[in-house]
């Protein structure tokens, strides 16, 4: 919990709420305790007589060896340990290629894994027994999840919609209304095309196996819907590679997928990365981004890509410097996907997007953001006040004056003479 950004922790205090109140509504306890993983776990364990614990596992560095750890820790107290892969697609790192080697191209992966049936999700039980004896538990409220975000708390925690009820209710509300236009207007920021899953796949809310299955009957009821549905399916399959890359390499957030980039001439932190992160670039399409970032808590996938490139290419800064950055803000924040989409915009990852494909922000603008609504909610309307709501008062006020940073064309020039530079 220690390693998750502000905005992330005070998301995780509203999941556990919503998960309270359910497990409250099944007549369950919801037994809360706070300290080193592993020991309290089986401390706990040991405290009510179980004979198990069981887990969805979770592929990320630390928390694999933290599995392990668990599992030695309850041996000696004859408990057993059992992790599962949850609803996931397929365990993370099972998907090979013929020779036994992870994929690094993401269209044979998904076609690989796309053939495979998960089997259906498992269905909640209808009846529940829980430990009717004592057991100390601590009180949600007394973590203060939220404290770190100072006087952002209320505005960025009243973009949340925490909960199984709520994730529920969003994907059979996508399926129903917004996959048909899916396709075509996921790519714009301006409309509301996205299907907002994602941020309940990181907590846990939702599973891809379940998303998968009621799609997959979505699509057989409404055939029409085939190549909206093929391509939302698909967006699992890419977070599902991203999971698999961060398996086979766990330095994922740390060395470049392609070691050679680790020799790039990128710029570490400094004043332009510093702009950037208080949405001062002077780019409209970035500095909205950064906004609806910093105030939700997320961002659109589309211009998630145009900020990332801009830091990377236009600044030259150093992708590891983005990446902190959106761990520190993002409430839909996954270890796999944060670290592997860096790596793809910044040319040094897998599948990766070539390093001189340079997004032009102007350009990206006009064209996704033909009407500039997006634009103008967070530079000048209600998502602009919320942002001055937000940010720390050491920011001073955000309406000031801004100079581009760098022109897109100045920009591009710069990009490709470090390109030039590192390839000879």
């Amino acid at each position: 919990m220690e390693a998750l950004g502000a905005p992330a922790r005070m998301r995780l205090g509203q999941s556990l709420a919503a998960f309270e109140r359910d497990a409250a509504g099944r007549g369950l306890r919801l037994v809360l305790r706070c300290g080193p993983a592993v020991a309290t776990v089986a401390g706990v364990a040991a405290e009510v007589g179980a004979g198990a614990v069981h887990w969805t596992q979770d592929d990320s560095p630390q928390e694999r060896a933290q599995d392990e750890a668990l599992t030695a820790a309850l041996a000696p107290l004859g408990i057993a340990g059992r992790a599962y892969p949850g609803g996931e697609l397929a365990p993370h790192g099972a998907v090979l290629t013929r020779s036994g080697t992870p994929y690094s191209v993401f269209t044979p992966f998904w076609r690989a894994l796309r053939a495979r049936d998960p089997g259906p999700p498992v269905a909640a039980p209808l009846r529940l027994e829980g430990w009717r004896g004592p057991v100390r538990s601590e009180r949600l409220p007394d973590w203060r999840l939220d404290s770190a975000m100072s006087r952002g708390a209320a505005v960025t925690g009243a973009f949340q919609s925490p909960g199984e009820v709520a994730a529920r209710l969003r994907l059979a509300e996508f399926l129903d209304r917004g996959l048909q236009g899916y396709a075509l207007g996921r790519d714009r920021p301006d409309l509301p095309a996205t299907s907002g899953l994602f941020e309940h796949l990181a907590w846990g809310e939702n599973s891809a196996r379940r998303i998968r299955a009621e799609t997959f009957a979505t699509l057989d009821a409404r055939p029409a819907l085939g190549a909206a549905g093929e391509k939302f399916l698909s967006e699992l399959g890419w977070r599902a590679f991203a999971w698999s890359t961060l398996t086979h390499r766990p330095d994922l957030a740390d060395r470049a997928f392609r070691a050679e980039w680790d020799h790039f001439p990128w710029q570490n932190d400094g004043p332009e990365a510093e702009a950037w992160r208080r949405a001062r670039t002077g780019e409209e399409l970035v500095d909205a981004g950064m906004r609806e970032m910093f105030v939700t808590g997320q961002m659109h996938n589309r211009v998630r890509m145009v900020v990332a490139s801009y830091l990377t290419k236009h600044l030259l800064t150093d992708w590891r410097v983005g990446l902190r950055w959106f761990a520190e803000c993002l409430t839909d924040w996954d270890p796999a996907a944060n670290a592997f989409n860096w790596q793809w915009v910044a040319g040094s990852g897998a599948d990766a997007a070539p390093y001189f494909r340079i997004f032009n922000p102007r350009l990206q603008a006009d064209r996704f953001d033909p009407e500039g609504a997006y634009r103008r909610h967070w530079l000048a309307g209600k998502g602009a006040a919320a942002f001055a709501e937000a940010i720390p008062r050491a920011w001073g006020p955000p309406d000031r004056p801004c100079t581009p940073l760098v022109t897109p064309e100045a920009g591009r020039a710069r990009a490709l003479a470090a390109l030039a530079r590192f390839s000879r």
